[in-house]
């Protein structure tokens, strides 16, 4: 299937481009593009062969070549919950995908994916600093993945949409509205997902423009990991298997873009946002790897359709009105033993911490103790106090047994208590600063572990993030537009400086102490706010 075929309907319509006038004071329209699993270096990667958005972004935009999330659970959820609230996940309390959005009293409108809200989400985001200023700015929200789509605006009630694998439909739930707008209906009518049945990703380039082999066993858990990749020939298992291909972030835009066109996004008299999460690099980088053939594919293609992304909304919109940013909610750690392999030197070990985990709860069984009285999530460990009340079990005990047996365990770096982590080196430890910059006070985790950098769980059978490492915590901080000083910037930058920045370029005031700061260098001459 070509791009065409999917961005069609939004390019066609398009609007004459307005006469360009000189650069207003301040944006009409934020356009902040999140990347998902898209590492910094990707940009550079495989720029001789870019010739759409990433390219122009890249190369005429301020380009943090040294940016970074600073939190320690580098997951899509809490990277989400950064980007447009300029604080760390210990603010916004969001610490786990498994916690990011779920919410059951917030049941979705058209399909059976799980409920979503941002009721988890604490404290305020851009679109509310905007809204606090005149509220009349809007904003539009859209991505294949409902923590994509939900965290970036916060709790505001805009117009949020996601992709529901369950029936291949773009939807939202209870928490933003009754009914899907009948643009949004539009878009599901169509049913372009289910329309690729039986087809093709085919290389976009010849099969000699791509250095990466194409026969590695450890992509995609030994099966079919081979140019072509053939789409189901049922339309239910389609529409399952539609984000795991580049088409998913051609659907993604062309529906932003006719929402930009029905909401009339960007051409009110207030400065508006328009939020879009990319989420094939994601669905592939963990199918594939990051140093895969189709990964390398797929960077080509979203370098295309972010391409036509900028190219539509220029004839929609005046582009001296628009500002650009583009990051990532985070990056990928290679398959350890193909980077071993490359790098000619022993992978580190696999860990397993479930025998661990069995000991902790044969212990709180034995003592008569709900089982989840102890319990993990990711590498942090929740301890639910009341639960021990009435029993002669002592938590801190039990705890300590687990802390101690985590330690031994094959691929564990280091096992914190998390009230040491604020007595250790916070500048120099970037593990300790980045765990702290993860936990709210109020969350009751007690225990936190790290695994050895580069390794993977046993039984890991997708590449891996989710670590306190560069592999996971470097991405793109680019910004775009006629307030932008273009360049490469090498001083170090968060994820977390974004919002405060587009702030200073909207104009208005963040409304709560944020974690990131203006990243004045890449701006031209700005009054602030």
């Amino acid at each position: 299937m070509r791009r065409s075929a999917i961005l069609a309907a939004a390019l066609t319509s398009m609007a004459i481009p307005p006469a360009r006038s000189q650069a207003p004071a301040r944006p009409k329209l934020i356009v902040f593009l999140t990347v998902d699993q898209m590492r910094s270096d990707y940009v550079d990667r495989w720029s001789s062969q870019l010739t759409g958005g990433l390219k122009r972004l890249g190369q005429n935009g301020a380009f943090f070549t040294n940016a970074f999330h600073d939190h320690a659970n580098t997951e899509t959820a809490p990277g989400h919950s950064v980007t447009m609230a300029g604080r760390f996940p210990r603010s916004t309390g969001i610490v786990s995908n498994n916690t990011g959005v779920l919410d059951p009293q917030a049941p979705l409108l058209t399909s059976r994916d799980s409920p979503a809200s941002p009721y988890r989400f604490r404290g305020s985001v851009l679109m509310d600093w905007l809204r606090t200023r005149d509220p009349r700015s809007r904003g539009l929200s859209v991505s294949r993945k409902d923590r994509g789509a939900i965290l970036p605006m916060g709790r505001a009630k805009q117009n949020v949409f996601w992709y529901a694998t369950s029936n291949g439909e773009f939807t939202t739930s209870k928490y933003y509205g009754d009914t899907l707008p009948t643009w949004i209906r539009g878009i599901n009518a169509r049913r372009t997902p289910q329309k690729t049945v039986g087809q093709s990703w085919n290389l976009l380039l010849p099969a000699s423009s791509y250095t990466e082999p194409d026969s590695e066993l450890l992509e995609n858990g030994g099966r079919n990991f081979t140019f072509p990749h053939v789409m189901p020939t049922d339309t239910v298992r389609a529409g399952a298997e539609f984000p795991y291909t580049p088409w998913m972030d051609e659907l993604t835009v062309a529906t932003a873009l006719q929402g930009v066109q029905e909401l009339r996004i960007g051409n009110g008299p207030a400065t508006d946002i328009l939020a879009i999460s990319l989420s094939a690099t994601d669905y592939i980088g963990h199918r594939y790897g990051p140093g895969s053939r189709e990964q390398h594919d797929n960077i080509l293609r979203l370098d295309r359709t972010i391409g036509a992304l900028i190219d539509s909304l220029y004839k929609l919109r005046d582009s001296s009105t628009i500002v650009f940013a583009l990051t990532a909610d985070h990056g990928v750690t290679p398959f350890p033993e193909l980077a071993a392999r490359l790098a000619g030197r022993p992978a580190p070990a696999r860990y397993d911490v479930r025998p661990a985990v069995s000991r902790v709860r044969a212990a709180l069984r034995m003592a008569q103790v709900d089982t989840m009285a102890i319990s993990l999530d990711g590498a942090a460990v929740y301890v639910n106090r009341p639960a021990f009340v009435g029993s002669n079990a002592k938590p801190d005990v039990i705890l300590g047994e687990l802390a101690s047996q985590l330690r031994a365990t094959p691929g564990i770096a280091r096992v914190d208590y998390v009230r040491d982590l604020a007595k250790k080196d916070t500048i120099r430890d970037a593990v300790t600063r980045r765990w702290i910059h993860m936990l709210p006070l109020d969350v009751p985790i007690e225990l936190v572990f790290t695994p050895v950098e580069g390794a993977y769980p046993k039984d890991a059978t997708i590449a891996e993030h989710g670590l306190p490492y560069d592999n996971d915590a470097h991405v793109p901080v680019i910004f775009y537009g006629p307030w932008v000083k273009p360049g490469r910037y090498t001083e170090r930058a968060l994820v977390a400086d974004m919002a405060p920045t587009l702030a200073r370029i909207a104009g208005v005031p963040p409304t709560e102490k944020l974690d990131g700061r203006v990243l004045d260098k890449a701006l031209q001459h700005l009054t602030p706010p």
